[in-house]
């Protein structure tokens, strides 16, 4: 009889507090907007933040609100801009196509490490100890941080560098934040363009003592370009990708070789 009475006891509070849970959800709970769930369903769930959201779910209210234009998811592409389109009924503008691209060209041949490290093996705790051990205090560190945070499998290490694969890059941004040196950015891959091969900002002589490929600021590249589509700043040529068509004159001019020609894929 005790056992009943206590089975019995807790089956009502089970009940009470089963009633009591139904009542709060009906009377206080909050419907999720059909828009927003219209949305998320366009997302690809990459939360990768390129859109300058945390991830799919915020860009998705952003959006539904009418807060976001629905061209910003970049691995998305514009399938998932006319998507979206339809969903808000909204007129796009497809996303720029894009994908990262590494400033380096310092591997094994051309530079060397000034120290060993054995530490932890990751590019943001080497960068930590004075700038990391190889010579050039401006180069990829060639510990694949930048290739872990990519979503799609598009960067490897080769020689020492980090390389992306453009075919496979969806310009997601996420190594480019990823790396402590600041060395990826995320460029235009739809039509040619010029890219610098280089991140250092010493003074010419300076740079080519720790890498035989780096930028020596002569200005030559700068002085070739007719459409003034490359300037050199701080030493280091820097593309201007609004003007630049890709035409090689510049690449041609450079006496060390650090400017190259991207054909798109």
């Amino acid at each position: 009889m005790d056992i009943l009475i206590a089975f019995l006891v807790v089956a009502a509070i089970g009940l009470v507090a089963g009633i009591l849970l139904a009542l709060i959800s009906h009377f206080f709970g909050v419907e999720e907007d059909e828009t927003v769930k219209a949305v998320r369903a366009c997302l690809p769930g990459a939360n990768c933040g390129a859109c300058g959201y945390k991830g799919c779910d915020d860009y998705a209210v952003a959006l539904a609100e009418g807060r976001a234009a629905p061209n910003l998811c970049i691995p998305g592409g514009e399938a998932t801009a006319e998507e979206l389109g339809t969903v808000l009924r909204v007129e796009i503008v497809p996303p720029k196509n894009v994908a990262a691209f590494v400033h380096c060209a310092g591997n094994c041949s051309v530079t060397e490490q000034r120290a060993d490290y054995e530490g932890m093996q990751t590019c943001r705790a080497a960068s930590m100890l004075f700038g990391g051990p190889e010579s050039c205090r401006f180069g990829c560190l060639g510990l694949g941080d930048c290739m872990k945070a990519c979503p799609s499998d598009a960067i490897c290490m080769k020689d020492g560098i980090a390389h992306v694969d453009p075919t496979r890059c969806t310009g997601c941004g996420l190594c480019a934040a990823t790396c402590p040196k600041g060395i990826i950015s995320v460029i235009p891959k739809a039509t040619p363009a010029a890219v610098v091969l280089c991140s250092n900002k010493d003074k010419g002589a300076d740079a080519r003592k720790v890498c035989k490929s780096a930028c020596i600021g002569c200005k030559k590249c700068e002085k070739t370009c007719a459409l003034e589509a490359i300037k050199v700043v701080d030493q280091l040529a820097q593309i201007n990708y609004d003007t630049c068509t890709g035409c090689g004159a510049c690449a041609e001019a450079c006496p060390v070789g650090c400017l190259d020609t991207l054909i798109p894929r």
